[in-house]
This record gives structure tokens, C-alpha cells and sequence, in this order.
């Protein structure tokens, strides 16, 4: 009874030496194995590994997928024209060299964490000091990520740390001068308005102006072929005149004293004093030729 007890015991020893023995690096970590508090090897490939069994090595484990550090507040730095704003962040790291990693924060992540927003402060504050407001809003706000992301990748490197990419999520005045800044937008919007006001009103004028002289030019023109037709017109009528009346000069001067009755009789309330024996009156008399 006793030997089948050993055996069981025996049995159970070497099952958990083992056990322990064996250890699975899954895909998103990495292991590390340490051998009497000392670091031995680290591992990157997943899959199925071997070690000795405690206390000779011990396993820790290191996920190295992408993680983000998010600051919860916003910093405030000051500009090249000593102005202050706020700017907020974020970064995306992960750990390459577990090593270096271990040896630099003995796998704390929130001391990693307290220590790459020190860096990334540091940068922030370097490149935003060297330019003005408009720069870092707009202006080169790409350059002063580019720029940001070189320092902090230098820095990260030294603690097995890579830098996926820094981001500026908003940079924005401080409550003391925004109030300025939007009177000076809101002048300059309407200094742009004034200006283009001004402008259309020197185009709407000459406009006008050309109008007015195409149209005096137009007239002009009109009038002169109307000048021009009408002079043909009657030096066309009086040739026809000329041509008719001419045939019998006694019948034209008989037409021309008609004309002239009807355009002197044309009220019976018009009084006239002439002479009757007036040439006026001379087809009252007789109708025949004198």
C-alpha cells in the first residue's frame, strides 16, 4: 500500500514537473524567461516552448500588439509669440524589444505610460515654441507631427518601445485669449467684405457706365441710318413728284393750291384776312390756265 502511495506521488511530481515545464506563447505576446531572477531569453514565436520548472525559470509574459496612449487633459504650451494653447494628443506604440522594455520599467505599463507622455510633452513642447499659433493649427501642423513623432520615436527607441504614430486630436486657444482672436477673425472678415463690397460696387459702375455708352452709341447709329433712309426717302418722293408733275406744270401748281386750301380750312371757326385778288386766291376765280 505504501509502494502504490510513492508511486502516486512520484507520479504527481513528475506530472507537474512536467506541466510546469511547458508554457504557450500565444500570438499577441511575448515571453520572457528568467532564470533565477535573471533574464535568459526572450521569446517572440508563438507556439509551444519548454523551459525548467520553477524556481530554476520563470515566464513572464509581454503583449506586443498596438496600444494607445490618450492624455486625459489637454497641455498648454506656449507659442513663439508667447501665446498659450491647449493641445491634445494621442499616440500609438507598442513594445518590440521586451528586454530593454523589462529592464527599463520591469514591465510596469503604467510606469511606461508616465514615461512616453513625458517624451511626448517634451517634443510638444520643443516644436510648439518655435512656431506661431497659425502654425500649429494650420499652417505646418503636419510638420509639427512629422517632427514630433522623429523625437518621440528616438527617445522610445532606448526603452524597446516603437512609435506606430502621434497624432494632434485638437489644438485650440485658451479661454483668455479667444474671445481676442475671435474680434480679430471677425475684423478680418469684415475688412474681406468691405473689400469685395467696394469691389463690385467700382464693377457695377462700370458696367453701367459701358451700358450707357453702348447704348448712346447705339441710338446714334440708329438715328443716323433713320436720318439716312428718311433723306433717301424723300429725295425718292421728290424725284417721283418731280418726274409726275412735271408732265404738266399748270396741274401741279392746281394740286399744290388744293393742298394748301385744305391745310388752311381745316376749322370752319379759322379767320383769315388776305386780299382776294391775292395769288392765293387765284383757283377761286378761274380754272383755267393764266
Amino acid at each position: 500500500m505504501n509502494r502504490i502511495f510513492s508511486i502516486v506521488i512520484a507520479g504527481a511530481i513528475i506530472l507537474w514537473l512536467a506541466s510546469s515545464a511547458v508554457f504557450v506563447v500565444d500570438q499577441r505576446q511575448s515571453a520572457i524567461v528568467f532564470a533565477l531572477g535573471e533574464v535568459k531569453k526572450v521569446i517572440n514565436e508563438p507556439g509551444l516552448h519548454f523551459k525548467l520548472p520553477p524556481p530554476f525559470q520563470n515566464i513572464m509574459y509581454v503583449d506586443k500588439r498596438i496600444q494607445t496612449l490618450d492624455t486625459p487633459d489637454a497641455d498648454r504650451f506656449i507659442t513663439a509669440e508667447k501665446k498659450n494653447v491647449l493641445v491634445d494628443s494621442f499616440v500609438k506604440w507598442r513594445i518590440v524589444d521586451p528586454r530593454l522594455f523589462f529592464v527599463s520599467f520591469g514591465a510596469d505599463e503604467r510606469r511606461t505610460q508616465d514615461r512616453l507622455s513625458q517624451i511626448v510633452k517634451a517634443a510638444l513642447n520643443e516644436e510648439i515654441t518655435k512656431r506661431t499659433v497659425r502654425e500649429v493649427i494650420s499652417g505646418e501642423r503636419s510638420k509639427v507631427m512629422n517632427a514630433i513623432q522623429r523625437k518621440v520615436e528616438n527617445e522610445a527607441k532606448q526603452i524597446g518601445v516603437e512609435i506606430i504614430d502621434v497624432r494632434l486630436r485638437r489644438v485650440d486657444y485658451v479661454d483668455q485669449i479667444s474671445v481676442s482672436v475671435f474680434e480679430r477673425m471677425k475684423s478680418e472678415r469684415v475688412r474681406v467684405a468691405n473689400e469685395l463690397r467696394s469691389t463690385g460696387a467700382a464693377e457695377s459702375e462700370k458696367i453701367r457706365a459701358d451700358a450707357d455708352r453702348q447704348r448712346v452709341v447705339i441710338l446714334a447709329e440708329a438715328y443716323r441710318e433713320a436720318e439716312k433712309t428718311r433723306g433717301q426717302g424723300e429725295a425718292k418722293a421728290t424725284q417721283i413728284y418731280g418726274e409726275a408733275f412735271g408732265q404738266n406744270p399748270e396741274f401741279y401748281k392746281f394740286y399744290r393750291s388744293l393742298e394748301a386750301y385744305r391745310a388752311s380750312f381745316k376749322s370752319r371757326s379759322d379767320v383769315m384776312v388776305v386780299d382776294p385778288n391775292s395769288e392765293f386766291f387765284k383757283y377761286f376765280k378761274s380754272t383755267g390756265s393764266k
